[in-house]
C-alpha cells in the first residue's frame, strides 16, 4: 500500500494549492544548444515550491518523450529523502515533454454512522467487492492530474502539442520555451479536447514561501480557454490549474477533479 501514497498526495497538491504541499518537477534549464545537451530534474512534492522540505516524486510514472514522439529513458535516476533526481539526454533537436501523469480514485462511505475511506490505490473494478452493500452515504472522485515540463534542444518545435482530449490538458499559444520577462504569453486549456472556460491559473515565482505569497497570482481563462500571463522578472515559474465537474468514467462516481501543473523558464530581455 505505501507506494500508492505519493500519488495520492501529488493529487491533493495538485488540486488544492494554497492549503496543500504543492508537486513540481525543476529543470536545470529549458533551453539549450549544442551538440551533446542534457538537462537534470529534481522532481519533489513541497510547502515552498522548489525547496525540498518534505518528500520526492517517485518516479515511476514520469516519462520523457522526443520531438518524433519516441520514448527517452530518465538516466541517473535517484530518489533520496526529500527529493527525486534524474537526467535527460538531449539526442534529438526540438521540444522535449517529460510528464508525471496520474489517475486514480478517492472515496468514503458509512457502515453503521462509523465513516470508512476506500484503500490508496483502489482501481474502479474493486469498487463492488469494497464498498458493502448496506454502505450509506457513499462518496466517490475519480482523479486526473499531470505534471509537464516542455525543454527545447535548438530551435522550439510543436508536434507534442497535440492534445489527447482526455482531462486537462495545455495547449500553448506561445510556446512554453520561447518565453521573455516584459512580455506576455499566453496558454490555452483544454478539457476533454474543449475550451476550458473561466478556469482558474495560478502564477508562481519559483522559491516562494508560504509565509511570502504577494508575488502569486490567480488569473482566469477567457471563453477560449485562454489565459495571458506577464513575467515581471526572469527565473523560473510555477503554473498550477484545477477543475471540478461530474463528467466520470468510473461508475457511481459522484464528481471528477482534474489538474495540471507544468514550471516554465522565463529568459532575461
Amino acid at each position: 500500500m505505501k507506494k500508492y501514497l505519493l500519488p495520492f498526495l501529488a493529487i491533493a497538491a495538485i488540486a488544492a494549492p494554497s492549503q496543500a504541499h504543492r508537486q513540481w518537477m525543476l529543470p536545470s534549464m529549458t533551453t539549450l544548444s549544442g551538440e551533446d545537451p542534457w538537462v537534470t530534474f529534481d522532481a519533489a512534492v513541497s510547502s515552498d515550491l522548489f525547496i525540498m522540505d518534505h518528500q520526492p516524486i517517485r518516479l515511476d510514472n514520469v516519462k520523457a518523450t522526443a520531438p518524433d514522439g519516441s520514448d527517452v529513458p530518465l538516466e541517473n535516476a535517484s530518489t533520496g529523502r526529500y527529493r527525486s533526481v534524474f537526467d535527460v539526454h538531449l539526442t534529438q533537436k526540438g521540444t522535449y515533454r517529460i510528464a508525471n501523469a496520474m489517475s486514480g480514485i478517492m472515496g468514503s462511505y458509512k457502515v453503521g454512522g462509523e465513516q470508512k475511506r476506500l484503500p490508496r490505490g483502489t482501481k474502479p473494478e474493486q469498487l463492488a467487492t469494497l464498498i458493502p452493500a448496506d454502505a450509506t452515504d457513499v462518496q466517490i472522485s475519480e482523479m486526473s492530474n499531470r505534471n509537464e515540463v516542455f525543454v527545447t534542444s535548438g530551435a522550439p518545435t510543436d508536434t507534442l502539442f497535440k492534445p489527447t482530449g482526455k482531462g486537462l490538458e495545455l495547449v500553448p499559444v506561445t510556446h512554453p520555451n520561447d518565453l521573455v520577462a516584459g512580455e506576455d504569453a499566453t496558454f490555452r486549456f483544454l478539457i476533454d479536447g474543449k475550451p476550458a472556460a473561466d478556469l482558474e491559473v495560478d502564477v508562481a515565482p519559483g522559491a516562494l514561501t508560504r509565509a511570502d505569497q504577494s508575488n502569486e497570482r490567480t488569473l482566469k481563462t477567457d471563453a477560449k480557454g485562454e489565459v495571458k500571463i506577464s513575467w515581471p522578472t526572469a527565473g523560473f515559474y510555477w503554473i498550477n490549474a484545477s477543475a471540478t465537474d461530474k463528467n466520470t468514467s468510473v461508475k457511481n462516481a459522484t464528481q471528477r477533479r482534474l489538474g495540471y501543473v507544468t514550471t516554465v523558464e522565463v529568459q532575461a530581455p
